[in-house]
């Protein structure tokens, strides 16, 4: 993790919400690390989301520069972002976003039917644990099942970077737990940059690094010597 996979440069992103202009990011410096998985810690409306956007080539930001490697994220029109989201972010939201129509199989393979190199769906499920659920529809699991198939479709296209926006946000603590082992696992088996955004403190524990925010800036970093697994981690 000596190498920064994002380097960012001074960010701001202004909002004009008629006539008034709200600074969701006031001048972010932040470097993340190949590998790493880094909780980005803080109330809402800190400037998290905002800031996980603009990372994964979803928005632009208003002045500043976002290097992804040797690339400038800040200059990239949309073909290009569509580009650099398709081949290297997976993303995992807080609401699942699976297509109830189709089975857990058919979910991931929306993504892997469009991925340059995808690993198949079944063993993207499998590395969630759910290769016994491949053809339940999302009305026939739970709310930490679906959102372990919203990680397979995520890891399935074999993404360099996963970007996760409170993952845990609409589940109870021990189906949190559940989808907190997925994501650490792929991110120690893969060696995949992850980047998990939240306002729950306790999460900072699995993480290698903590980065806060309050009022769109950057308040402190900390590293965290003894990382705990989640199922550790009292809530």
């Amino acid at each position: 993790m000596d190498r920064p996979i994002f380097r960012m440069q001074a960010v701001t992103k202004v909002y004009d919400t008629g006539g008034t202009k709200v600074h969701a990011l006031a001048g972010v410096d932040l470097d993340l690390f190949g590998g790493e998985l880094a909780v980005l810690l803080g109330p809402s409306g800190s400037g998290k989301s905002t800031l996980l956007n603009i990372l994964g080539g979803l928005d632009h930001a208003t002045s500043g520069h976002v290097w992804f490697r040797d690339l400038d994220l800040s200059v990239l029109k949309e073909s290009a972002l569509t580009r650099y989201r398709r081949d290297h972010v997976g993303f995992v939201f807080q609401f699942y976003n699976l297509v109830p129509s189709l089975s857990a199989r058919e979910n991931v393979q929306l993504v892997t039917d469009v991925a340059r190199h995808p690993m198949p769906p079944d063993e993207a499920l499998a590395l969630v644990g759910l290769d016994h659920r491949l053809d339940h529809f999302p009305a026939e699991l739970s709310g930490g099942e679906q959102q372990r198939v919203a990680i397979a479709r995520a890891i399935a296209k074999r993404p360099e970077v996963l970007l996760c926006d409170e993952p845990t946000g609409a589940l109870d603590s021990k189906t949190g737990v559940q989808v907190l082992e997925a994501i650490r696992d792929i991110n120690e088996r893969f060696g995949t940059t992850t980047i998990v955004i939240t306002h729950n403190a306790a999460i900072r524990k699995m993480a290698h690094r903590v980065v806060r925010f309050h009022d769109g800036r950057i308040t402190g970093v900390e590293v965290n010597q003894t990382r705990l697994a989640p199922r550790d981690i009292s809530w």
